[in-house]
């Protein structure tokens, strides 16, 4: 469900580029020296945004590094990051812990327990970490694993849970900012939700998967229903964002907002037109 959140590269300065990415490979550095190949491969643009919204907000000071890498060997890497970073990570682990216990239930996956007994140990000290966040992120995928089960058609419902979801990820501290970031990360999961739920249709169909968007699939204005829903909830997060002091890389951040997140929805709409 992750992989919306980006930057659409091609209206970006190229000073803006490469902060861009300096933030995602000093998160991948983070990733692996916390957690490992393991952690490593749990790597999202999504996640960089985070990072680059609360380093903004915060106004926290980044360590500046240059690295090569198995991805990059022959060329040094600029790496960016800070305790955000690492907060970013560690938030990363909980979710995808959470979502291969999901896996592993539904599908007895063995690649699924091997990787939950990796990351077990790991995943122990983070709920001991942070507590509330786990049993937020714990009780919301438990409330969209029931919508699944009764096929819920109510998108609007469901998507809830995983805006609570994110808004949860988007509080770093319990400060003035807390209600605002919640409320932000609220719409953008929302919006990430009845997105991923449109990019998947066909392919749930196909499958036989639940899919919230299926009721309404034969719809004659199927497709402009789906763009009003997105528009809706994502001026609903961009208003909270303007609420934030943000002054470093705003622009980054605008242009993943206004733009990036709907990358997928425009070459899907693109394909369907036969452009």
């Amino acid at each position: 469900m992750f992989g919306y959140v980006v930057a659409q590269k091609s209206e970006l300065k190229m000073r803006e580029y490469y902060k861009y990415k300096a933030y995602y490979c000093g998160l991948c550095k983070i990733l692996r020296e916390k957690y490992g190949l393991a952690g490593q491969i749990t790597l999202t643009y999504d996640m960089t945004f985070l990072v680059i919204l609360l380093t903004s907000l915060y106004e926290s000071a980044c360590v500046r590094e240059e690295f090569r890498c198995v991805a990059h060997p022959l060329k040094k890497q600029k790496m960016l990051h800070n305790e955000i970073t690492e907060y970013a990570a560690d938030m990363n682990i909980i979710l995808i812990y959470y979502k291969l216990l999901d896996d592993w239930k539904d599908e007895q996956s063995k690649a699924s327990l091997v990787a939950l007994r990796a990351m077990h140990k790991p995943f122990l000290e983070l709920k001991e970490k942070y507590p509330k966040k786990c049993e937020v992120i714990r009780k919301c995928l438990g409330l969209l694993e029931q919508c699944e089960k009764r096929k819920e058609e109510n998108i609007d419902l469901v998507a809830r849970y995983f805006g609570k979801l994110m808004g949860e990820l988007f509080v770093y501290k319990y400060d003035m900012w807390e209600k605002t970031l919640r409320r932000m990360g609220f719409y953008l999961g929302k919006f990430i939700y009845i997105l991923d739920a449109y990019d998947d249709i066909e392919k749930d169909l196909e499958r036989g998967n639940y899919n919230a968007l299926i009721a309404h699939y034969t719809d004659e204005d199927f497709d402009a229903k789906c763009e009003e829903m997105l528009t809706y909830v994502l001026a609903e997060c961009t208003n909270q964002f303007e609420k934030l002091p943000c002054v470093e890389d705003v622009e980054i951040l605008r242009n993943i907002l206004y733009a990036g997140v709907w990358d997928k929805f425009d070459k899907k709409r693109k394909e369907q037109d036969g452009e």
